[in-house]
């Protein structure tokens, strides 16, 4: 069953590098009958038409901005399914403007729900970050606030109205603003990679597993769930020295709110997240198991459970990355901001 089939699905920040593969995939796999693109971005929406010409039929551009709930509504016009994937994301840029990351992270996650609560859209998936989960920097405190609205909207939009889910992921491979893309190009014009902490670890993940998570939300979720997809962990040096063997990299120390390991499910959580084959979903508080213990529940994990990057049981090397720069170019080209 094509869960996408005539349906109208709406992307929020849909310009940037999870909103041009999750086009390419579903304009490539199923049969919508119209996808929105939401962003405050003219010139990017612009490459972007031009780059799905082909389909322009199906496509719809939107410039507005999560904070205008207004232009959120009209956007969401006999809309289905909404994808929230807008945010402020870099780490210093929201700490050191930390009254624009609310408005965008937290404000505008509350004007999604509320303009799709209005427009009777039947499904919202909002996009959430390992930065989420025990935050020490403001994105990740936002994002954790934002989590928590999409989670408890569930008690807001009652039997008939959207069902909202989470779905919280770590650094993508080539997208905009993560570690490969920059050092890949540091690593070609023959310049040092500046790199925070050597014992620094990461959660990585493909476009296309993020978009995967997705689906299974838009499919399965219940209400209120977050949805964690098991990935594996990666040492940020082993990229640098491999990427760099002849220059190096120069530790450069922390950034502002930046930790040395992530986390996609702290100890608090483990109580009421349940193990799937090839994911987890942490539950909304309160809710009774037996509503979320779908086909291919494993069980609840343990109560010391922590899934941290730096204990994780799946581990990349170098030359894992490698094999991944060399089949996936055209991904590095979507981290390119030209």
């Amino acid at each position: 069953m094509d869960i996408f089939s005539g349906k109208t699905v709406l992307i929020t920040g849909g310009t940037g590098s999870f909103g041009n593969a999750f086009l390419r995939h579903i304009l490539g796999n199923h049969n919508p009958s119209k996808v929105v693109v939401f962003s405050r971005d003219e010139m990017k929406q612009w490459h972007m038409s031009e780059r799905f010409r082909a389909d322009e039929r199906k496509l719809r551009f939107f410039i507005g901005d999560v904070r205008d709930q207004q232009r959120l509504r009209r956007a969401m016009s006999e809309v289905d399914i909404v994808i929230h994937a807008a945010a402020t994301k870099i780490v210093p840029t929201a700490e050191y403007n930390p009254l624009e990351a609310v408005k965008t992270n937290v404000d505008g996650a509350a004007n999604v729900i509320e303009a799709a609560i209005d427009a009777g859209v039947k499904t919202v998936v909002a996009l959430s970050t390992d930065k989420a989960s025990s935050p020490v920097n403001l994105y990740g405190a936002t994002k954790l606030v934002s989590d928590k609205l999409f989670s408890a909207a569930n008690s807001y939009s009652g039997n008939s109205g959207p069902v909202f889910s989470v779905v919280r992921y770590g650094n993508v491979l080539g997208s905009r603003g993560s570690f490969l893309p920059f050092f890949v190009d540091r690593s070609r014009k023959n310049l040092t990679i500046p790199l925070t902490h050597k014992d620094m670890t990461r959660f990585v993940i493909t476009l296309q597993q993020g978009i995967e998570l997705v689906i299974r939300a838009i499919s399965e979720a219940q209400g209120g769930e977050i949805f964690v997809r098991k990935i594996p962990s990666i040492k940020v040096e082993d990229v640098a020295r491999g990427l760099s063997p002849e220059l190096g990299y120069e530790i450069v120390g922390i950034r502002p709110g930046e930790k040395i390991h992530e986390q996609m499910i702290a100890a608090e959580e483990a109580e009421r997240t349940l193990e799937f084959d090839n994911h987890y979903r942490i539950l909304p508080f309160g809710s009774p198991v037996e509503k979320y213990s779908a086909d291919g529940c494993l069980g609840p994990v343990d109560k010391d459970f922590i899934y941290s990057s730096s204990t994780n049981t799946h581990w990349l090397g170098f030359s894992d990355i490698e094999a991944w720069l060399a089949t996936n170019p055209e991904e590095m080209e979507i981290a390119d901001p030209n």
